[in-house]
């Protein structure tokens, strides 16, 4: 038989252990009121609680990019089949993803439309006819947009959707050294955001050829990884060269007089950062939401005992003083004390306010952090003080636990079985591997997943042997599975 307690507990929280990855996520999406299924396959609604923290990831990005000089535009969704056409490498890349449209009402198009899959093909033309001279250099357009990919592997929800928000940034330069510095720059920002606002650790790596940008020279990406061992390939910085420019004619007048091609960069940012703050921090009480991308920062809980009136007239002077917290003020009667403890858990704000007639008598209130369960008493007189303190602590915190996450997940090997374990152990590996592209296809089918996420640059290979060909290792890897 179950009891009351069992039963709201079923209902409303979350009820399965983080070990079960998947069901737990599905729960803290669900439950925490972030997001909910649609009917389109692998196409999620991307609820308020979490659409208002991605506006707040990309108003903190665009502030960096503006002191960089990037500047936003738009372009249109929709790419006409033979742009896409003219850069065979990068339709190859693609072509599996796009979408089609191929009639508007009763008409059919004359010509095939992609829903856009990612805007290169349809931006460069435009650069083609804006480039003239080195004058026009640096070109950096930005835009936030959606994008889709139909993709046909299992869809996971803010990780692996069909269409999903991002940022892309595309810069035309004058020369490599000019492109691979701002690649540094935009990759150092995104860096930036994902440390000090989403408390994300990651280690920045390059791609090898198999896995880098369709079309591309070369491609560098953000990694993080899951409490389930899975790695997530975050913002990401590719090198083109001059590939597009010489497919789009983007050419320049170089300070000599020479004509020469542009140098470009592409870059983005995605809600997947979104699924990986919210799996990293979440626990099975439920969301944790690091303090500087919280709404409501904290919520103020009133005891009603005793003298209720005076109670609540201290509990609205409280939220009051910390407005600019945006505090959260629950005045309702008929949930109990316990009940919204619970729900304020689940949905992850930072810190809780108790404060009840014997609390009112000392001059205290109960603080509660989000992050640790830490329960403490503080002087009313005090909280305007210690709250930003507490919210200080509680940011760096959720940044530590991320860091030995991330570093408690790695491991080094020297052999395919030994990389086998760690896979099984739901880590990631290091090994040695040459350039063979074989041999990467070769490790992922004997780890059943585990791919070569990015080249390390710490370990440096001396007299190591590829861990599948055994032939000289070229460099290490690390390797593991993904979303």
């Amino acid at each position: 038989m179950t009891d009351k307690k069992t039963k709201g507990k079923k209902e409303l929280g979350i009820t399965a252990e983080k070990d079960d990855f998947s069901e737990w996520f599905s729960q803290i999406m669900l439950k925490a009121d972030l997001a909910d299924y649609t009917e389109v396959s692998g196409c999620i609604v991307f609820k308020p609680s979490s659409y208002e923290i991605w506006e707040k990831i990309k108003n903190l990005v665009d502030i960096e990019f503006k002191k960089v000089g990037v500047r936003n535009s738009y372009f249109p969704l929709f790419i006409p089949e033979k742009y896409l056409n003219k850069e065979k490498e990068h339709v190859e890349g693609f072509s599996p993803e796009v979408a089609w449209v191929t009639q508007a009402g009763d008409t059919q198009l004359n010509e095939k439309l992609a829903v856009r899959p990612t805007s290169e093909t349809i931006m460069y033309p435009s650069y083609s006819k804006w480039i003239r001279s080195w004058r026009d250099l640096p070109l950096k357009l930005n835009q936030w947009n959606n994008v889709v990919r139909w993709e046909f592997s299992h869809p996971v929800p803010f990780f692996r959707t069909r269409e999903f928000l991002w940022n892309e940034l595309h810069t035309v330069l004058s020369s490599e050294k000019e492109a691979l510095e701002e690649g540094k720059e935009i990759l150092e920002i995104y860096d930036k955001v994902c440390r000090e606002n989403l408390a994300l650790y990651g280690l920045a790596g390059k791609k090898t050829e198999s896995e880098k940008f369709a079309g591309g020279v070369a491609s560098t990406k953000l990694h993080y990884i899951l409490p389930s061992g899975r790695v997530i390939e975050g913002p990401c910085f590719h090198y083109d060269g001059q590939n597009f420019a010489k497919a789009y004619d983007i050419k320049f007048l170089n300070k000599e007089g020479k004509e020469e091609y542009g140098y470009q960069c592409t870059y983005a940012i995605t809600t997947r950062m979104l699924g990986t703050m919210f799996a990293t921090h979440a626990d099975e009480k439920g969301l944790v939401v690091p303090p500087k991308l919280a709404i409501n920062k904290l919520v103020i809980i009133p005891i009603f005992s005793g003298d209720k009136e005076e109670v609540i007239k201290e509990a609205k002077k409280i939220a009051k003083d910390l407005e600019d917290y945006s505090p959260i003020l629950d005045l309702d009667e008929e949930k109990r004390p316990g009940f919204k403890f619970n729900e304020y858990e689940l949905k992850g704000i930072p810190l809780r306010l108790e404060i009840g007639p014997k609390d009112l008598a000392k001059k205290e209130v109960i603080i509660a952090r989000r992050d640790t369960g830490k329960k403490e008493s503080i002087k009313i007189s005090e909280i305007k003080k210690q709250v930003p303190k507490i919210l200080e602590e509680m940011q760096k915190n959720l940044l530590e636990k991320s860091k030995k996450l991330f570093e408690s997940k790695i491991e080094k090997a020297n052999s395919l079985e030994a990389l086998k374990k760690i896979i099984e152990n739901k880590k990631v590996g290091i090994v040695p591997l040459c350039k063979n592209p074989e041999c990467e296809d070769s490790m992922k089918s004997e780890t059943k997943g585990a791919k070569a996420l990015f080249i390390s640059e710490k370990d440096k290979i001396k007299n190591e042997k590829c861990i599948i060909c055994n032939k000289p290792a070229a460099y290490f890897i690390y390797a593991g599975k993904t979303y």
